[in-house]
């Protein structure tokens, strides 16, 4: 039986979805002008049947309790998509980090919706979860447990992990680095192995994912292997200007719903027995070609010096599977890289992923990533918004075109700082739009 793998929506949800693929596709038609990659090795050529199916592995056959939990996942993801402005990359990474069970940081300063996110992302699952904020004054106790009384009097040293960390199938820790060192030594196994040592006993934890989030990342070097267990990464920045009115469009909305205690329609839409269910058939996807590409991308990753550990690396493999299977196929290909985009160790290797992993996904349909003009194509651009600036009409188009000339802007602000005639250029072209704004206003 064939089963729909996309949520009903409602006319408000398909109105703001429509406008988001309408970004998205201008995004893609960007990433075609994206400044040239350096060139590599032909051993980052993708073998001749990489970017389709392999013919002896076509498309999974899903079966209906694995397609109902997509489903069930991606309406999850689609009803934050719509909630929260320009946070699409960090949902997929939560979802991703479900069912392949890894662990997700959020970077980014305060104000930018990392704890808001994950909330509203667990609240789509009915597991036991642990939130808390951590400070240098922490105590292990407030995580872990109070010490059993009654069992302590009798000689032996246990904590009561009831409603606690050790308990939880997802768990949030806000400021996670501020943790002292007796909480990350605890916190190591549980992440890692899923561990808890409470006094003498070894106990396993039912931990899925644990998401943690921070303004930034530890420059202490003995937070370094608390810090690799967070495989999936993404900073996340404030909202650029030119996506104001979609920020505050969302975020009102997102308070109208808190102020008329609005239910959300994905509460509990999942259950934990699903997820483990699902994570089981990352075992059934293969990598066929992709596992040379990946090796050869390991190398030259390296060589460029990016630091990989061979941790990340072979957690690579799983992330490449858990794309695909969301995907509904049980053959990956280069578009199921995207993940490694986000397994950077430290943040100056981002630049270099994305120089050679984000075109080999852009060629196999995958998801698009941040991209820039060249000077030449700002300058087309510019020109030709210049040209029509004359002989706009109506308050809508006015700010379209503002929105496009505010764009340019800031792709030049961020990636070309040193042209300051253009963008001396594109600040006379914006205040031309302005004042013919105020002139239709009178």
């Amino acid at each position: 039986m064939a089963v729909s793998l996309t949520p009903a929506l409602s006319q408000r949800e398909r109105e703001i979805k429509e406008r988001a693929a309408r970004d998205f596709h201008g995004k893609r038609s960007a990433s075609t002008n994206r400044l040239r990659p350096r060139t590599f090795t032909t051993a980052f050529a993708p073998p001749p049947d990489a970017h389709a199916p392999h013919k002896d592995h076509p498309a999974m056959p899903l079966s209906h309790d694995a397609a109902n939990t997509i489903a069930r996942l991606n309406r999850v993801a689609t009803n934050l998509k719509l909630l929260f402005a320009r946070r699409d990359a960090a949902v997929d990474l939560l979802r991703l980090a479900l069912v392949t069970r890894e662990h997700c940081l959020l970077l980014g300063p305060p104000g930018t919706g990392k704890s808001e996110l994950v909330a509203r992302f667990a609240d789509g699952v009915n597991a036991r979860r642990f939130d808390y904020l951590l400070t240098r004054f922490t105590e292990p106790s407030e995580l872990f447990g109070p010490i059993d009384i009654e069992r302590f009097q009798g000689g032996t040293y246990v904590v009561n992990t009831a409603g606690m960390l050790p308990e939880a199938e997802i768990a949030f820790l806000d400021e996670v680095f501020q943790a002292s060192s007796a909480i990350l030594n605890t916190l190591l196994s549980v992440v890692h192995e899923r561990i808890f040592h409470n006094g003498a006993q070894r106990t396993q934890v039912p931990l899925i994912a644990l998401f943690g989030a921070s303004n930034q990342l530890p420059d202490d070097p003995t937070l370094r292997a608390f810090s690799d267990r967070f495989v999936l990464r993404l900073e996340m920045t404030p909202v650029a200007d030119e996506h104001l009115g979609d920020l505050l469009e969302r975020g009102w909305a997102l308070e109208q719903r808190r102020l008329t205690a609005a239910a959300d329609d994905t509460a509990a839409l999942l259950a934990p027995e699903q997820l483990g269910a699902l994570h089981r058939e990352l075992a059934a996807v293969k990598l066929g070609p992709l596992q040379t590409q990946y090796q050869e991308l390991a190398r030259q990753l390296r060589a460029e010096g990016v630091e990989l550990s061979d941790r990340r690396l072979v957690k690579g493999l799983k992330l490449i599977r858990g794309a695909a299977l969301l995907e509904g196929r049980d053959q990956a290909t280069p578009a199921d890289l995207w993940p490694l985009l986000h397994c950077w160790n430290a943040p100056e290797d981002r630049a270099v992923l994305a120089e050679v992993i984000q075109p080999l996904v852009d060629e196999a349909g995958g998801p698009a990533g941040e991209t820039h003009r060249s000077i030449p194509d700002l300058t087309d651009a510019l020109d030709l918004l210049e040209s029509r600036a004359a002989d706009l009409t109506g308050q809508g188009a006015q700010t379209a075109h503002l929105g496009a000339l505010a764009q340019i802007r800031r792709e030049l602000l961020l990636h070309h700082p040193d042209e300051a005639e253009l963008r001396g250029r594109t600040e006379a072209v914006i205040a031309r739009v302005l004042e013919g704004m105020r002139e239709e206003l009178g």
